[in-house]
């Protein structure tokens, strides 16, 4: 009984707001000053629909998509099929083309419907309402806000083209399972476009937003066809289809080809590519110095700035198109895995094409999961002798022309209570540049620092910008790979690329950001800047390679034109570090435990090296 007088109620009440909604609409649109204040008030320069955007890999392969809890793709009104829109205009406000927003008829029509049916058949909002229910405002059921619709409904009307009010329903409307529009739509549930669809398979869709839960056509499948058939029968009622085009239809066998929702393959890489997407839009927008500003309202509003610009980009449909080699990316997580499986230890690889500065390869851990944290580039840890290179060996060549056949002492070192040891603490009295490179051995180091001098070895690590070394790391330890907080293992892959050909650009993961109609956004404009001189460069390459062969390195070591690398203990065998060259491939391994203690019982298992070389056999020797 109190349903029933519910519906009567309703039916008094709705016909009569709509008709005093009505006259006050006519007097409205007479009157300039309204509509200027709701111009004010709902401006409606665009209508907001968010679109996923996606991120591939090298061979232009989906890896992962980017989404607000709305799958949306959306479609101009040329790749709308006529057909469809037919559908929705006879199923869901067979006045669109007459009203002016809303439509009194049929919200009492609704009415009667849906009170002597067991569901809701019909619904009594016009597609322009729905259109602004969706768009601008809650799904709440209360006066305030169907007052709001009705004058959302009303904008819409004005600032826009009745075929541009279709166009934009069509790509608004939920169709379960998070698909948003008629695209996601027919992706997910057929694994097709919309132009690929039949009428059958089209009007199979249009029937699920008139109540997504009832019509999911995953669990209510039939529910779905029936209320197809009964779209299909009102559009032959219509005139829009014959009699044997409406059987036809109807006979069709609809059979869904449901895409499974993509999972996301590589959550270490990709979470980097948002991070570096974060960092290409404050250097274009010119973010950078302000997001590091010592005032902190500067900052702060240059976050604000940035994190708006990233999320309207990102709900625009762009494609991030990156330099992932799905290959090594499998080979690198599967290497880690293995050699550290039944471990407390972690580790992280990267792995870097080093002529085109391209960053192929990124593992976070051994068992990464999305927005966790990536140790390949937010770990900062102490590198020990796999700082060498760069901070001892490279600019002492460069100041002074050495040969590496030049000899210096190896015995014990000590100055103002700092004495350093040789591994396994041996005295080695004089030995060559390449064998004390070879075997790293310290105190021979510090007295090369020395020679060049701090100031102007550190020199050399500048155009790095390796972000947690600072003037407090001026010391002598530093040689030896003591730092304050220490170094990524980007970072330090990065900086070894430079002994490829002397010069130095960021790797970077990402190639070009594109918008929709393929036109390019965004991309990394670096400049390649020289480092080292090619003497210097023969004389490091030539060091690495010894590493190698006859060093600490053996257990990398693989056939290839060109193998070269550094290897990295620190006190207690807390980090192992290995950053070694191919004549194509920088790439740099570090593991450790997140909690820093001693690995000791693993050393000499050399899981760095076997890592290393694992990854690395599986590349192609080009």
């Amino acid at each position: 009984m109190r349903t029933f007088l519910g519906y009567v109620f309703i039916f008094m009440f709705v016909p009569l707001f709509c008709w005093m909604f009505f006259l006050s609409y006519s007097e409205w649109s007479a009157s300039l000053s309204l509509n200027q204040v709701l111009d004010k008030k709902i401006p409606m320069e665009t209508i907001p629909l968010a679109e996923t955007s996606w991120i591939k890999d090298k061979n232009g392969s989906v890896i992962a998509s980017i989404s607000n809890q709305q799958h949306r793709v959306s479609l101009d009104n040329t790749e709308i099929p006529t057909f469809l829109k037919d559908v929705f205009i006879i199923a869901e406000d067979r006045s669109f083309y007459d009203h002016s927003g809303f439509d009194a008829a049929a919200i009492s029509r609704a009415i009667m419907v849906n009170a002597s049916s067991d569901s809701i058949e019909q619904g009594g909002s016009t597609i322009t309402q729905q259109l602004a229910r969706n768009s601008f405002l809650s799904s709440e059921k209360t006066y305030n806000r169907k007052l709001a619709e009705l004058l959302h409904a009303y904008q819409l009307e004005r600032k826009y083209s009745k075929t541009e009010i279709l166009e934009h329903y069509i790509n608004a409307i939920y169709f379960h399972n998070g698909m948003y529009g008629i695209e996601a739509a027919a992706n997910f549930y057929f694994t097709n476009s919309t132009d690929k669809l039949t009428n059958a398979e089209l009007a199979f869709l249009a029937a699920i937003p008139n109540n997504p839960n009832a019509y999911n056509p995953l669990k209510h499948y039939d529910a779905t066809k029936r209320r197809q058939e009964r779209l299909i029968k009102q559009l032959s009622e219509a005139g829009k289809l014959t009699k044997s085009e409406t059987n036809k239809l109807i006979q069709e066998k609809i059979t869904l080809n449901v895409q499974p929702k993509t999972k996301e393959q590589y959550p270490d890489y990709t979470d980097y590519v948002n991070y570096e997407f974060n960092s290409l839009i404050a250097r274009v927008d010119g973010l950078e110095a302000k997001l590091v500003s010592k005032d902190s309202s500067i900052r702060k509003a240059a976050q604000t700035k940035l994190n708006n610009k990233v999320q309207t980009l990102l709900e625009s449909g762009i494609t991030i198109e990156t330099a992932l080699d799905p290959a090594i990316q499998k080979a690198s997580k599967e290497s880690v895995q293995q050699r550290l499986k039944g471990t407390d230890i972690e580790g992280s690889a990267v792995v870097i094409e080093h002529h085109t500065q391209k960053l192929v390869s990124l593992i976070g851990g051994k068992n990464y999961i999305k927005n966790s944290f990536n140790r390949s580039y937010q770990s900062y840890r102490q590198p020990g002798s796999a700082m060498k290179p760069l901070l001892v060996y490279a600019p002492y060549f460069e100041e002074t022309n050495a040969p590496t056949s030049q000899l210096i002492s190896g015995a014990s070192y000590c100055k103002n209570g700092y004495c350093p040891r040789n591994a396994g603490g041996g005295s080695y009295g004089s030995v060559t540049l390449k064998q004390a490179f070879a075997r790293s051995y310290n105190t021979p180091a510090i007295r090369l620092f020395e020679k060049t001098g701090i100031a102007t070895s550190f020199s050399y690590l500048k155009p790095f910008r390796f972000q947690k070394i600072t003037t407090d790391d001026y010391t002598l330890p530093a040689a030896v790979g003591g730092f304050s907080y220490g170094v990524s293992t980007l970072e330090l892959t990065r900086a070894f690329t430079s002994f490829a050909n002397g010069t130095y650009k960021p790797a970077h993961a990402i190639m070009k950001v594109r918008n929709k109609q393929g036109k390019t956004l965004y991309q990394w404009d670096d400049k390649a800047t020289t480092i080292w001189s090619g003497q210097t460069v023969k004389k490091m390459r030539n060091l690495l390679h010894e590493v190698t062969v006859n060093g600490t390195g053996r257990k990398a070591y693989i056939e290839r034109s060109y193998i070269g690398g550094k290897t990295g203990t620190t006190n207690d065998v807390k980090d192992l570090w290995f950053v070694g060259l191919t004549n194509d491939y920088t790439t740099g391994i570090w593991i450790g435990k997140d909690q820093p203690s001693s690995m000791a019982a693993q050393q000499y298992a050399a899981p760095h090296l076997t890592i290393w070389k694992t990854i690395n056999l599986s590349i192609p020797n080009l």
